[in-house]
């Protein structure tokens, strides 16, 4: 399932980067900088390719492989397929999504052009992402988004890193398995983890999946051409997303989607979703939270934002 990212390494720390990856249980992220250790982080610990010990990076620096900066060059060119042009449209939106859903973020110098990110010229700091499927995760929280013939609408709150995406992915696994028609939007290619149209990770036997379509024009797409009964969208925030979520809600279809908040307060101090909250539009937010051992657990409200379970 890693075998992607393992590819994107340099050739002559491939294989420590594998043992790595084998021996730090539940990895979730990879951080690559220029002139630091690369930074492997679990649920509960991080490691540090070079070092014999799963500890936090103290005095011990020195015996920790820092990336050069022909390291970095090898991995974008990996990265890239050796056809930085050829990813130029996902490279200026800041990440690049591998084959089985990871995602590397990208930073370094950036040039502007009207306003908007052109290139990042210098790629200097990579941030890699692991997707995994953690069916039956959502078990207990579907059962409270569920109503008579379908289910509510529905929004998904958390910060980043937290596993907003994982729940998603399950609640559309089981809510497809459980009878209902579910149209994905999989702008990033995260959720159903999509190689050349075809969904690599289970998210059910109703769902139809838009793999890196914008959320807008496919929202719009998916209700002219599969006539859903649930829209999935992951990450909504901008004011076309909500404008193409009421129409889909005009078109008598629920929306089960996914946003950035650390909490319920940040979320309706939030512009795009203030209307959007007092209005009532969502019948269920779902609160994701982790606690300092790495213990993920969910609180869902009612469109009131009154707790409910």
């Amino acid at each position: 399932m890693l075998e992607s990212v393992l590819q994107i390494f340099p050739v002559h720390i491939r294989e420590q980067t594998r043992q790595a990856i084998e021996r730090l249980k539940k990895i979730e992220e990879i951080r690559i900088r220029i002139g630091q250790p690369i930074e492997f982080l679990g649920e509960e610990n991080a490691w540090y390719l070079g070092r014999e010990q799963e500890t936090a990076l103290t005095k011990e620096r020195a015996y920790a492989y820092v990336i050069a900066e022909e390291d970095m060059q090898e991995m974008v060119t990996f990265l890239s397929r050796y056809s930085l042009y050829a990813f130029s449209e996902e490279i200026q939106n800041g990440y690049i999504t591998l084959e089985g859903g990871h995602r590397v973020g990208l930073a370094g110098q950036v040039r502007m052009e009207r306003a908007e990110v052109a290139e990042i010229s210098y790629i200097r700091f990579m941030d890699i992402r692991i997707a995994r499927e953690h069916k039956g995760c959502a078990l207990g929280l579907v059962s409270c988004l569920k109503r008579e013939g379908g289910i509510y609408n529905t929004l998904l709150v958390s910060a980043p890193g937290i596993g907003k995406s994982t729940y998603l992915r399950d609640c559309i696994r089981l809510i497809s398995d459980g009878g209902l028609r579910v149209s994905l939007i999989d702008e990033r290619s995260e959720i159903a983890a999509c190689h050349m149209g075809s969904p690599q990770n289970d998210v059910g036997v109703r769902t139809d999946v838009l793999d890196r379509c914008s959320k807008p024009a496919g929202m719009r797409m998916m209700l002219r051409a599969m006539s859903p009964q649930v829209l999935a969208v992951d990450e909504l925030g901008s004011e076309a997303d909500f404008e193409a979520v009421k129409q889909a809600l005009n078109c008598g279809c629920k929306i089960l989607g996914t946003i950035h908040a650390g909490n319920l307060e940040e979320l309706s101090r939030k512009e795009s979703l203030r209307a959007w909250v007092d209005g009532g539009v969502f019948e269920r937010y779902v609160l994701l939270e982790k606690d300092g051992q790495g213990v993920r657990s969910f609180t869902v409200y009612n469109g009131e934002l009154e707790r409910i379970c």
